[in-house]
């Protein structure tokens, strides 16, 4: 286990591993800014809703860009400790979190929150805080298993932090009771929001649970690849 650490750390020091922590970061970033535009889209507050997107976009792009870094130094980091494949997968996901904020972001700018129901709002409200619970339940677990990389560590510490992973699970399992809640919600004022807009909210249900979803396969294949290496 000695062995396996000082080839962690000797790895961390100059591979991909050192910007994984910062490009988590970009992502759970980019979903608190996602919570504060849709304030802004129930509250029918357009300027606000736009500049939030923005600061997504800038977020997203962000993180495209340690992505990109990551992925261009894996071929001469000769000394990974975990498969280079469970890395690529792990990293995908991560990256989706970013990429559901943005996307959530754009789709609510798409079509105006116009005379929706209360209890629409706030299902959408809900669903929105707890999608960010399980981004910032994820953010947790990437930060205190790079806190172990950067110092000594123990296999029974490494399985502790990866205790986090179920936590995130269970998250994304509430999350998609709440999906199905505020889509049945949707469905019953059919009439009132019309066609197109049951379309447009269903759509942005997918993809503010999407971040959950997300958060949760990510948190699964980075377990996986420490476990697996």
């Amino acid at each position: 286990m000695k062995d396996y650490i000082r080839s962690v750390l000797d790895v961390v020091a100059e591979s991909p591993f050192v910007p994984l922590e910062k490009h988590a970061r970009k992502g759970v970033l980019a979903v608190e800014k996602l919570a504060e535009a849709m304030e802004a889209y129930c509250s029918g507050n357009q300027a606000l809703l736009d500049e939030r997107t923005d600061e997504i976009d800038v977020l997203e792009h962000e993180a495209d860009k340690i992505k990109q870094k990551i992925r261009a130094s894996i071929p001469s980091s000769v000394r990974l400790p975990v498969n280079k494949k469970d890395l690529l997968s792990f990293l995908k996901q991560q990256d989706s979190i970013a990429d559901f904020a943005q996307a959530s972001a754009y789709w609510m700018t798409l079509r105006p929150c116009k005379d929706l129901p209360d209890e629409i709002k706030e299902g959408f409200l809900e669903l929105m805080a707890a999608s960010l619970k399980a981004a910032r339940m994820y953010d947790q677990l990437v930060g205190e298993l790079y806190k172990l990389l950067a110092t000594s560590f123990s296999k029974e510490e490494i399985r502790e932090t990866l205790q986090i992973v179920p936590e995130v699970e269970k998250l994304e399992h509430d999350v998609d009771v709440l999906e199905t809640a505020l889509l049945k919600k949707i469905f019953e004022h059919e009439s009132a929001i019309g066609g197109a807009g049951v379309c447009h909210l269903m759509g942005l249900v997918e993809r503010i649970g999407g971040i959950a979803d997300k958060s949760a396969s990510a948190a699964d294949r980075l377990r996986s690849m420490i476990l697996r290496r």
